[in-house]
């Protein structure tokens, strides 16, 4: 067992899903995830077993066919997947929150005829806010839904869905003005839509287009698409929960646990950088001895351990305290921040390490030190995560007159 990102309190039941988990990243994830991502092939087969061990259904409650576990046990596992191959843990990822979502803001409807094929991942979900002209900045958003009768007319065009082809359910964020009050404010003017759709890129329904797969630098093997609307009918009872106005923060409670998420996966690859240079730089030898035994290369693996055991921690306590039903805005925003921050260079550190031969696509470090960037960006960049700390610590440590 290593020593690094071990913990505490755990019960059996806890480890005995973790064992299995990482039994499977060994013995199936690790194995293939390098000669996968070269050819940016969907990890078809490891989705299947991934089935097969409960993990689309892993939080999802036990009436509903899931496992009911926690937060925590949820995000010790996409860990381990995340050492596997990041991308995997993306399949999971989006899945995740849409379920999330549903559970807690769903009506009774949409809990009983989404969540139980969800727990078996018969029903995959993706989800998305973002569109190409606002970023980060989800109050720009452009897309629109207009009420006629029964039906809701959507149009727009919505960016960086990961899962946008290969999903079933798609949940997005669009204005709903018509249905606002005089005045609201604008965060109260957007709703979540539940799309049911068949997987497949074109023209997947009458109004709804998946154009194809963006080329992406890393994070392959899983699809990142466009979602486009021009006059795609739903009936009323799409919208999440049942009532139009509540989208924005539908989805925000979606996106905290989301950061939660990505931390654990940043930490899952940064342990899995750790291993790869540790290994490597005791099997390397120069002048005579390992590199290991250079004082800058042991130095550069004592911050590694350091940096992996750091984020490990904050991502814990940041799940753990969500689990306790406490808000967890700051200390999941910490933990993504920290965790991807310190994964890009625990990444970097093992890069140098392996010298030239991390330029090379034969070894693994090579598609690690592509996909680390993009766990920076996902469910906010570093610059969000800060504007997220900075209020929730001036409310905080607020000067009382």
């Amino acid at each position: 067992m290593p020593a690094l990102a071990q913990t505490e309190g755990l019960t059996d039941i806890q480890v005995e899903i973790l064992k299995a988990v990482r039994d499977f990243v060994d013995n199936e994830i690790l194995p293939n995830a390098s000669f996968l991502e070269h050819k940016d092939e969907y990890p078809a087969d490891i989705v299947e077993g991934l089935k097969d061990l409960g993990a689309f259904g892993l939080m999802i409650p036990e009436e509903y066919g899931g496992l009911g576990e926690s937060l925590l046990t949820y995000a010790l596992v996409v860990e381990e997947i995340a050492r596997g191959w990041m991308s995997v843990s993306g399949v999971i990822n989006t899945h995740f929150i849409v379920a999330w979502m549903i559970m807690h803001h769903g009506t009774e409807d949409q809990k009983a005829y989404f969540l139980p094929r969800m727990a078996t991942g018969e029903i995959r979900g993706a989800f998305s806010m973002s569109e190409p002209g606002c970023g980060s900045d989800v109050a720009a958003i452009q897309s629109r839904a207009v009420r006629e009768g029964d039906e809701y007319v959507l149009n727009g065009q919505k960016m960086w869905l990961t899962n946008g082809g290969s999903s079933t359910v798609v949940a997005v964020l669009v204005r709903t003005d018509d249905d606002a009050a005089e005045g609201a404010s604008v965060y109260k003017r957007m709703s979540a839509f539940l799309i049911e759709k068949p997987a497949g890129f074109g023209e997947v329904l009458p109004g709804l287009t998946i154009p194809g797969k963006i080329e992406k630098m890393g994070y392959k093997g899983v699809d990142t698409t466009e979602l486009n609307m021009d006059g795609l009918r739903l009936p009323a009872s799409a919208v999440l929960g049942g009532a139009p106005g509540r989208g924005f923060y539908q989805m925000m409670d979606g996106v905290e646990v989301g950061r939660v998420n990505v931390a654990a996966r940043a930490c899952g690859l940064a342990r899995r950088a750790f291993e790869l240079g540790i290994e490597y730089a005791q099997q390397r030898e120069t002048f005579g001895k390992p590199i290991a035994e250079h004082q800058a290369v042991a130095f550069r693996l004592a911050d590694m351990g350091t940096k992996v055991e750091a984020a490990h921690q904050m991502m814990v306590m940041a799940a753990r305290k969500k689990d306790s039903g406490e808000r967890n805005d700051l200390e999941s925003g910490m933990a993504k921040l920290i965790a991807s921050e310190y994964c890009k260079e625990v990444v970097e550190d093992s890069f140098r390490i392996h010298g030239g031969y991390g330029y090379s696509k034969e070894y693994e470090i090579e598609r690690l030190y592509r996909e680390a960037p993009m766990l920076m960006i996902g469910e906010g960049t570093a610059d969000i995560q800060k504007m997220i700390i900075a209020r929730r610590l001036l409310e905080e440590y607020k000067l009382r007159s």
